[in-house]
């Protein structure tokens, strides 16, 4: 993805959380079927493919201008129990100097791709508040509308040692800044202690598989090994 619609606050707060983003969100596409789509926001309540919802607003992006209005800016729901993600993101981005999150309109026409500034801001919004996903939806020809669930019955992923190089990996691309904040950050999210190592960190995931990261001198990810354990005479 392009930082060019960015400010650096807004990469350097939620590129930490890119990895954890990226495989919350492909846990959340898993689970959601596809299909028809039906919304009820004064109820909070989506359906997808025959899956019932309850969800939260987080705001809508103008094709016709590139502008991205927040939910707690709009005056159809900003006073609406829908909007309150919208509201929880203003408070988070007021007391982390994030101004994307806390400007009613944030304009994404600079952005070489538009779209993908709108999907890039919904994805940094989700993975702040920790949501379960989010969901970007062709509410009218002008405007998408996009909403994360507020519901127990989304799954949350597990780190596992078999996913865990191509999820740290797709974080890291993301925004492109820095991978070992991306790592660093994807443990944190999951209350993993980090051992530091000569060249890296060292992590028992929650299967008790311990993983060894190197990073290089440009603080790069230079290798993801996990220890898994061998049966006696194997």
């Amino acid at each position: 993805m392009s930082n060019a619609a960015f400010s650096e606050a807004f990469v350097g707060t939620v590129e930490p959380h890119a990895a954890w983003g990226a495989h919350q969100l492909e846990t959340f596409n898993a689970f959601l079927p596809s299909g028809d789509w039906s919304a009820d926001l004064d109820q909070c309540f989506y359906r997808q493919g025959g899956q019932d919802l309850r969800i939260s607003v987080l705001g809508t992006w103008d094709v016709r201008d590139n502008s991205w209005l927040w939910g707690w800016a709009n005056p159809g729901f900003a006073n609406a129990p829908v909007a309150r993600a919208a509201h929880a993101l203003r408070r988070f981005g007021h007391e982390n100097g994030v101004p994307e999150f806390t400007h009613e309109l944030v304009p994404l026409g600079g952005a070489p791709d538009p779209r993908m500034a709108a999907e890039t801001l919904a994805f940094g919004a989700m993975s702040v508040l920790g949501a379960a996903g989010y969901i970007g939806v062709q509410a009218s020809p002008e405007a998408r509308l996009y909403l994360v669930p507020d519901d127990p019955q989304v799954p949350r992923h597990v780190p596992d040692a078999v996913t865990l190089p191509r999820i740290l990996m797709t974080g890291a691309g993301i925004f492109g800044s820095s991978e070992r904040q991306v790592v660093t950050g994807y443990f944190e999210r999951h209350g993993l202690p980090q051992q530091p190592t000569e060249d890296g960190i060292r992590v028992g995931l929650p299967d008790g598989t311990p993983v060894s990261i190197r990073f290089d001198a440009q603080g790069r990810v230079a290798a993801i090994d996990a220890h898994f354990a061998t049966a006696p005479g194997q």
